[in-house]
């Protein structure tokens, strides 16, 4: 399972800059302005070989100090409890604060890996700040800046130094297929899982839970054998006060990392949402099969066929363009096509396992390319002469060996991925198609 590194630390100390710098993307919006981070960005880290999973925490908007602090509480404790290495941003140029010693004692209590960051350093004149943050008594600060990039190798360098070994025991479950149950609170997650194993093994309340880790659980009925994987868990009512949208997007990660195929769960009695868009960008940069399943259906007024087409293209608009995959309209509590979730998932983990002969590649793709070449470039012609699946690969992977590879543009790749879904079945699961000089 992947590695999850949280940054954390109070407004507007350039924790979103930090999170574009390492990801290098412009995900995260960043403005002057403290709480303007609301939804919160997920993205992926790839470091001299090591890749791991960073999430931005943000800020809130808020109208006094005392609620400011209680939220910041509830990030800090939440990527406590669910990170591997946490990043500590601070402000070189203010210095330490109050709110940034109230972090700081929360931190050193933990037993989680914290790097301390002392970002902003922009210019010379403000290294000379940093051995300030030595009171915080988190070790050495990193002097960084997310605007210039200035320091961000050396930070990284130590975050890979501090991540745990992949856990042996779950990289041994790999012969078996896993299927995460993903999506927003309450959207019917644990109540699935309970009416596919036909147990209360899940306790499913209005309230969302928390554990540390993924469950996993057996199913091998029906002549079916693979794992569930959920993160569904139980705390005491006085501890379930973090942040919602935050806690669902951490899970998910755990959950979506630990998993062959996702099957995403919406609440058909709301519609989608951006949190179930959130959770699918994870799901398509993870590189997961995927499955939708419209649950509470049995709640929702209109059913008629011309619904459920109007409702399919609706998330087909929103996940686009990643269109090719099976949507399942059920009832946890009813049990209404909950084994046609199963099926499907298995049948997208054979599509992630589907090999095409590389004879037959050529054979069918020529007459395609030969149909709709790719444009011409500056009056040179690329050629693509031979055409191979990459053996081994985690998600289904062609190579287009041509004359002129950095010339392929994206529409005649997407062109090429969807004449690879017409003539072979690769439903529910994402291509690569890469281009490389013969």
């Amino acid at each position: 399972m992947g590695q999850l590194v949280a940054i954390v630390g109070r407004p507007n100390v350039g924790k979103s800059t930090l999170f574009n710098r390492l990801t290098q993307s412009r995900t995260a919006i960043t403005d002057p302005t403290a709480g303007t981070t609301r939804d919160r960005q997920y993205g992926k880290v790839d470091w001299t070989g090591h890749e791991f999973s960073i999430v931005d925490t943000g800020g809130w908007v808020v109208n006094s100090e005392d609620v400011f602090e209680s939220e910041i509480n509830k990030q800090v404790e939440l990527a406590i409890e669910q990170s591997d290495v946490i990043l500590f941003v601070v402000d070189a140029m203010n210095g330490v604060t109050d709110l940034d010693d109230h972090v700081a004692e929360i931190l050193r209590r933990s037993r989680k890996p914290v790097i301390l960051v002392a970002n902003k350093v922009d210019s010379n004149e403000w290294v000379y700040n940093v051995p300030e943050f030595y009171s915080l008594g988190l070790g050495d600060p990193y002097p960084v800046s997310a605007v210039n990039g200035y320091g961000t190798g050396d930070l990284l360098d130590e975050v890979v130094k501090d991540l745990p070994e992949p856990d042996e025991d779950k990289e041994a479950l790999d012969d078996i297929p896993k299927f995460a149950i993903v999506g927003r609170p309450n959207a019917g997650k644990s109540s699935i899982i309970n009416a596919f194993i036909g147990a209360e093994r899940h306790i499913v309340t209005d309230i969302a839970g928390t554990t540390r880790d993924s469950i996993y659980t057996r199913y091998s009925k029906f002549g079916f054998d693979f794992y569930l994987v959920d993160t569904a868990g139980i705390r005491k009512k006085n501890k379930v006060n973090e942040d919602i949208e935050y806690y669902s997007v951490i899970r998910s990660i755990r959950a979506i990392e630990a998993s062959d195929v996702c099957i995403l769960m919406l609440d058909g009695t709301r519609g989608i949402e951006s949190q179930d868009v959130n959770i699918f960008s994870i799901i398509q940069r993870n590189k997961k099969g995927l499955v939708v399943v419209v649950n509470k259906w049995d709640l929702v007024e209109d059913k008629s066929t011309a619904a459920i087409r109007h409702y399919e293209a609706a998330i087909r608009e929103r996940f686009a363009p990643f269109t090719d995959f099976p949507i399942i309209f059920t009832s946890a509590i009813t049990k209404q096509r909950i084994y046609k979730v199963l099926e499907e998932a298995v049948e997208v983990y054979g599509n992630r396992r589907r090999t095409v002969p590389t004879s037959q590649l050529n054979t069918t793709l020529q007459e395609d390319i030969a149909a709709y070449p790719p444009p011409s470039n500056k009056g040179k012609f690329i050629k693509i002469k031979y055409i191979t699946m990459l053996k081994g690969a985690q998600v289904p992977t062609f190579i287009f060996f041509c004359n002129l590879p950095q010339w392929v543009k994206e529409p005649y790749r997407r062109y090429l991925e969807n004449k690879i879904r017409e003539h072979w079945d690769f439903t529910g699961t994402p291509i690569n198609v890469f281009m490389r000089e013969k």
